[in-house]
């Protein structure tokens, strides 16, 4: 930077940023053939085994476990809060089965495709949706039947590559 002797804090030789941090927020949603949860935001903070117990399994997932009946099938990748004892407990003791879940697979999660899914479309939509809730109303559930009845062909070609890379 070339600057005159006397002039290292003019105005015109400075230029101002302003660091914020990258903001974020903590969604969870579920998602089945038939419909699906509303988003619930999770306040700041770290997601705990008992924090997700208590703000997310326990009125958010019973109820929808409930609601489906039998044949509930819960799929959540292998985050420390999912596989933690005091919320597999929690789930053995309310008759909730959940799938066994390979580590870093989070291509084999529908649920993964559709937040890929939001993510691409806040960056590509002509009009941005103003709250979260109003891009997951966007988003149609023939996408999500459709995400979830491929997860059979694309289990299948993840075993003909033995784990490896897949088109998906």
């Amino acid at each position: 930077v070339w600057r005159r002797r006397g002039e290292r804090s003019a105005a015109c030789n400075i230029l101002q940023h302003d660091r914020f941090g990258s903001g974020s927020v903590m969604v969870w949603g579920g998602i089945s053939l038939e419909g699906r949860t509303a988003l619930h935001m999770l306040a700041r903070g770290s997601l705990t085994p008992i924090r997700y117990q208590d703000e997310i399994l326990r009125p958010l997932v019973r109820p929808y476990a409930g609601a489906v009946g039998p044949g509930f099938l819960l799929m959540q990748d292998n985050a420390r809060p999912h596989v933690a004892g005091v919320c597999q407990q929690f789930l053995q003791d309310e008759g909730i089965d959940a799938m066994d879940w390979p580590a870093r697979s989070p291509d084999l999660n529908p649920t993964e495709h559709i937040w890929d899914i939001m993510s691409r479309c806040i960056h590509q939509c002509h009009v941005a949706p103003q709250t979260v809730q109003e891009l997951a109303d966007a988003l149609v559930q023939e996408t999500i039947r459709h995400l979830i009845r491929s997860m059979p062909r694309l289990c299948r070609e993840v075993i003909q590559a033995r784990g490896g890379h897949t088109h998906y």
